[in-house]
């Protein structure tokens, strides 16, 4: 497409306000979502049961769920290797015993299929969910003070604060949309979020890369010029990897099954809000903070002239 072939001359900075305020309205609808609904935490970090049982021929995971609902059990329930390998996830129940409901869930399972065989089962106990979230929690935290540090070293301060309230801005859109929409929140979703990080991260950099470039090489036109500039010479490099990720994640998401819908819905979001806010978010927050050709232009060295004289 001729999209992808020449470079558009969009000024996009021209309206970096009105998107600085659909940027905060965003981050208060997550903000909001997030106090008023809360995650939607999966036993990984909940605790709970885990139970895997094996039928004689693939049955139908509604029909599972739904039996398992009729005896006030809250299970998520899902294909796990072969499609006849089912694995059950409860959460605790307060007068049962881990091992009691392991067999409710059984007895219940063969009322309607005899033949359901018991292959496994784990018990993950409550201080396993409260490390698991304050390891993930910490990981987070770790992987942005790390993009800070090196944003900073490769380019400039400015830069490195932009790109982290860009990350900050993504990590918290997308959990703010999971917990609006009751997506489970597992170690999966836990990894699709650091993978949103290393993405996001990616087109900031391509981005950040470019705008130090054109600061060095074009002697004419102010900053917003050269940040536009910038940022239509990667469009069509950003919009080419954002949309070859969005068809392998679409596919995951419809295709992937239940295992993996929380992490195919995660990127999903991840993808297109790390998109937008590489340009609104990153480039204007910059900007905002006043770089300019000065404080990326290299630094030379005292005494050159001298050296270059014969």
């Amino acid at each position: 497409m001729d999209i992808f072939q020449r470079i558009p001359a969009i000024d996009f900075m021209v309206r970096r306000r009105q998107a600085a305020w659909f940027t905060a309205a965003l981050l208060l609808l997550a903000v909001g979502a997030l106090a008023v609904r809360g995650l939607n935490f999966g036993i990984d970090f909940t605790g709970g049961t885990l139970i895997e049982v094996g039928y004689p021929e693939a049955p139908q995971l509604d029909e599972v769920r739904t039996s398992l609902e009729g005896s006030g059990l809250d299970a998520t329930v899902q294909t796990f290797g072969g499609a006849r390998d089912i694995l059950i996830r409860v959460p605790p129940v307060e007068e049962l015993s881990d091992a009691e409901l392991s067999n409710r869930v059984l007895e219940r399972l063969r009322e309607d299929t005899p033949e359901v065989e018991m292959r496994r089962v784990e018990f993950v106990g409550p201080q396993v969910g409260d490390e698991l979230t304050e390891d993930g929690g910490l990981a987070l935290l770790y992987a942005l003070i790390g993009v800070l540090i090196y944003v900073a070293l490769r380019f400039e301060f400015r830069f490195a604060v932009g790109s982290v309230a860009a990350l900050v801005h993504d990590v918290v859109i997308v959990v703010g949309l999971l917990a609006l929409f009751g997506v489970e929140f597992d170690l999966t979703v836990l990894a699709a979020l650091l993978a949103i990080i290393g993405y996001s991260l990616n087109d900031t950099i391509v981005v950040f890369d470019r705008i130090r470039e054109n600061f060095r090489r074009m002697r004419k036109g102010d900053r917003e010029e050269v940040v536009n500039a910038s940022l239509n010479q990667t469009l069509s490099r950003t919009l080419m990897t954002s949309i070859t990720t969005l068809l392998v994640v679409l596919a995951l998401f419809f295709l992937g099954g239940e295992l993996i819908h929380g992490f195919a819905a995660a990127l999903l979001a991840g993808v297109v809000v790390g998109t937008y806010s590489s340009v609104y978010v990153a480039a204007s927050t910059a900007l905002a903070l006043g770089v300019s050709k000065a404080d990326l232009q290299p630094v030379e060295k005292e005494g050159a002239d001298q050296d270059e004289m014969p």
